[in-house]
């Protein structure tokens, strides 16, 4: 997770570990229509979403699927402040019903995560090679996640989450060992509302469909937030 090792590119914040960035550029529109919502806001297209930034989950509250807006870092409703948001970007899939902080979220407060793909590095030499990862022609995915509600004393709640993490896919683990858990939209339902245990058996890798490849270099910089992100590399 983040908070084990964190190595700075280009002025920029890279992580190894996995699910560490990814991108959304689908439109409301699409996210509406995917996700069975009433309405979305007003979204801008993002292509390199980091930790402790803000990016949209659906969650499911008295049945009613809504968007709303989240910060990535899951910051339990117990905790004294947001600060181990930065250690709990990812929730591996295993610990979900043992570590205290994903206990009571895994139970009552799942959620979908939004994305068209996400970010992967691997190591060539001294050098980290990006890789984006996503199904074909980027169509819209979701990650399975957990979120939170934090409220500060005297201060507005604020909602968190994080993605939850499963072995990597044959196609990922050339990149690395891990990746996020990725709900088909048949599931979408059970992972938002079922019981721990029917929700637990989707908790497996995403394989069908999905394309891997390198991209440059300046998505390791997160002040880089455009579409040249998403361009193959070139002379590698």
């Amino acid at each position: 997770m983040i908070a084990e090792s964190r190595l700075f590119v280009n002025g920029g914040c890279y992580t190894p570990h996995m699910c560490g960035r990814f991108y959304l550029t689908a439109s409301p529109a699409e996210i509406r229509k995917q996700f069975k919502l009433e309405k979305t806001p007003e979204l801008v297209p993002r292509y390199n979403i980091a930790p402790m930034q803000t990016s949209p989950i659906v969650i499911a509250e008295d049945n009613v699927r809504g968007l709303s807006a989240a910060r990535w870092g899951l910051v339990p409703a117990w905790s004294r402040d947001l600060s181990p948001g930065a250690g709990m970007i990812n929730a591996p899939a295993e610990t979900l019903e043992e570590k205290p902080a994903y206990r009571k979220a895994f139970s009552s407060q799942r959620c979908l995560v939004p994305a068209n793909g996400f970010y992967e590095w691997q190591a060539k030499g001294t050098k980290k090679q990006p890789y984006k990862i996503a199904l074909r022609n980027g169509v819209l995915i979701a990650f399975a996640g957990l979120w939170e509600r934090w409220t500060p004393e005297g201060g507005d709640p604020v909602e968190t989450f994080t993605i939850v993490t499963t072995r990597a896919s044959k196609l990922v683990s050339e990149v690395h060992d891990s990746m996020p858990v990725i709900i088909a939209p048949a599931d979408y339902q059970r992972w938002l509302t079922a019981p721990t245990a029917a929700a637990k058996r989707l908790l497996v890798p995403f394989a069908a469909g999905l394309t891997i490849a390198a991209v440059g270099e300046r998505v390791n910089n997160i002040k880089n937030d455009d579409v040249s992100l998403l361009q193959p590399a070139m002379n590698l």
